[in-house]
């Protein structure tokens, strides 16, 4: 190789993780040392909803939800099986755990120091951003205020005990898979990241010397969309203002302490149900985005699978998507050269249109009173360029190949057959709660009383909370009795919805003017207007669907009650009776749709509901369609069903229906 000023021996790559984990500890264990003896680097922990939400898996919020979307790590005895034969301090773990951050971390160090692993030793991260989770996930358990200061108590605590973790990965992923333009994800991000620094400042538990480490160990989880080069061009724009930022407003003097520091899982939202095979290239494309740039380049990269759309991905399939980071780092020339777009104009231009745009919308938070105090602002923000988004879609502004042109295929034999995507056996939730009782059954009930009081007396005195977790993590405590204890220090909270946003008339509005004049006359023959309530069961908080269907049928005249996620089966049917609803409709994206909706049907006809027409959308097989209908779902939406209006058109076709078979 060439020795010039612009090319070298090649870089270090960055680090290789998939985004792994389901059903139960043990499986999830197997999985990461496969994946780990295949070639990856480090390990991206999925954990299950329950988890994340704070809750034991026999709570009643927890059914159907064990496994689905990630696995379950109930208590100090899972936390050793998921990391059984894998030495904590040789690997760098990454767990995208937000509310219950402080949790699970306190389990990792309590499990490392039963294998005797030095603490200053450790590496990964936490995600740990709740802001977003406001926004955007829907994984929070507790307000604002006590949530940053839990975050604080993370941060310092690191500092002190474990200084190679990233305490805090501020996640502007979700905020694009909620809607974010480019310009709201980096500011939304960076007013996250200013809060949290705000709030360790003055908190006290930091010298004032030794800041400038703490803003070093902040690191970002980013989304990276398949327009690639506005998306290199935000990397490269975030640097930018990160540099920015520590430097003028922290006073961060070490250029390397001013690093934008950066992990990526590519577009999720942006994978096709449709002719799926296409998502090879788009995750190709994303992947180049992060990591073409040298002076913008990724820390770590988790791809999805190309069939994620559909269900679950296989061990073959995640090995693919690791087959394609191996590729492009060690069989290309990338890592060899200096950035490839020092000194572009039209890279410059776009970053400085970028910067401007996402000045202009931190000022605007700032005045507000920061991140924490625009919540509502930034979830309305979201919601409306989500609706843009989706009318560019349905209008064929936005192309997207396979969906809404060349929508004619072949046969995929990728997708075909019995065993196309994983599947988690329903069965195994029973087990997870079966061992969780033995669990509780088994250890010292005293310790982990006394561990729970001490807790809870450290939350309402102000104390840091990391190590009475940690003892409480040794003495058998849950991950449930852990969020509860907390809950009844701090509250819990209940994000807005962003429903406000009303859809404005664009291309489509010749057709939600039909649709709304269809609604008007069906609502003569009811005797008052169409009513629909959307509901999301379970602890899903993916809650875009929910909003866009919302807002459309909202605009179409129809009267709308949806009231955020996370609702029983049990609220969701007494909202039902309340609004005198004429039609439900269910959204679920984490894989309990069989369970819930069940449920949800199970009720109503108890209820004497039974005559309400249900109707379901979210990522649903079509085997599972087939059994939904059987139930007496009316309609299935998935994916594919990207038109709205048609929906809505559709849910007044059901309501008419109805009315007429009743009549």
């Amino acid at each position: 190789m060439s020795q010039k000023p612009f090319q070298h021996a090649p870089d270090a790559p960055w680090i290789f993780r998939t985004y792994a984990g389901h059903s139960t500890a043990e499986k999830s264990n197997a999985l990461y040392r496969r994946n780990l003896a295949a070639g990856q680097t480090g390990l991206s922990v999925a954990i299950d909803l329950p988890t994340q939400t704070g809750y034991d898996a026999d709570h009643i919020l927890a059914r159907g939800e064990v496994g689905k979307v990630g696995v379950p790590v109930g208590h100090l005895g899972d936390m050793r099986t998921l990391f059984d034969g894998i030495p904590l301090d040789q690997m760098n773990t990454s767990m995208t755990i937000n509310a219950p951050a402080a949790w699970l971390l306190a389990m990792y160090v309590a499990l490392a120091d039963e294998q005797g692993a030095a603490r200053d030793r450790l590496q990964g991260t936490t995600q740990n951003d709740l802001i977003k989770e406001y926004l955007s996930r829907g994984t929070y358990i507790f307000p604002p205020k006590p949530s940053l200061t839990l975050i604080g108590d993370m941060i310092a605590w690191c500092y002190r005990e474990v200084p190679k973790w990233n305490p805090m990965n501020v996640c502007s992923y979700h905020l694009q898979e909620a809607g974010a333009t480019p310009e709201q994800e980096l500011a939304y991000a960076l007013a996250t990241a200013i809060s949290v620094l705000d709030t360790v400042r003055a908190g006290g538990q930091v010298p004032e010397q030794d800041f400038e480490i703490v803003c070093s160990r902040i690191s970002f989880f980013v989304n990276a969309g398949v327009r690639f080069v506005t998306e290199l061009c935000k990397m490269r724009t975030f640097t930018v203002l990160w540099d920015e930022i520590l430097r003028e407003r922290y006073g961060v003097q070490d250029a390397k302490a001013r690093r934008f520091r950066y992990g990526v899982q590519v577009n999720s939202l942006g994978l096709t149900e449709p002719q799926p095979e296409n998502n090879v290239y788009r995750i190709l494309l994303e992947a180049l985005a992060v990591t073409l740039s040298k002076d913008a380049r990724c820390r770590a990269l988790q791809l999805p699978a190309w069939n994620e759309a559909l269900g679950l991905p296989r061990p073959w399939d995640q090995q693919w998507s690791l087959r394609m980071q191996q590729v492009l780092a060690y069989e290309t020339d990338l890592l060899e050269y200096e950035d490839l777009f020092a000194g572009s104009h039209v890279v410059e231009a776009k970053v400085a249109q970028l910067r401007e745009g996402a000045l202009a919308e931190l000022a605007k938070i700032d005045g507000m009173g920061g991140a924490a105090a625009s919540i509502d602002y930034m979830k309305g923000a979201l919601v409306g360029s989500n609706a843009d988004r989706v009318r560019a879609v349905e209008t064929g502004d936005l192309t997207v190949v396979g969906v809404n042109r060349w929508t004619d295929t072949e046969a995929s034999p990728l997708s075909a057959g019995e065993g196309s995507i994983e599947t988690v056996d329903p069965k195994l939730e029973a087990g997870v709660v079966e061992r969780l009782k033995a669990w509780r059954s088994g250890r010292d009930q005293r310790a982990a009383d006394a561990a729970l009081a001490d807790l809870k007396a450290a939350a309402q005195e102000g104390r840091n909370i990391m190590e009475p977790s940690i003892v409480a993590a040794k003495a058998g405590v849950t991950t449930g009795e852990w969020a509860f204890a907390l809950r009844e220090v701090f509250g819990e909270y209940r994000g807005p919805t962003g429903v406000a946003v009303v859809v404005a008339a664009g291309e489509d509005a010749e057709d939600i003017a039909a649709v709304k004049r269809d609604v008007e006359r069906v609502s003569e023959v009811l005797g008052r207007t169409l009513t629909y309530l959307i509901g999301k069961p379970g602890l899903d908080g993916h809650s875009n669907g929910a909003e866009q269907i919302a807002t459309r049928a909202r605009a179409v005249g129809m009267e709308v009650h949806y009231d955020g996620i996370r609702s029983t089966p049990d609220e969701i049917v007494r909202r039902a009776k309340e609004t005198k609803a004429h039609v439900v409709g269910l959204s679920i994206l984490s894989g309990s749709h069989l369970d819930l909706v069940q449920e949800v049907v199970r009720v109503m006809r108890a209820e004497g509901l039974g005559d309400v027409p249900v109707v379901v959308g979210g990522i649903i097989p079509p085997e599972d369609a087939l059994i939904l209908k059987q139930m007496g779902v009316r309609r299935v939406y998935t994916p594919k069903d990207f038109k709205l209006t048609q929906i809505m058109a559709d849910v007044v076709r059901v309501v008419e229906e109805t009315a007429l078979a009743t009549a």
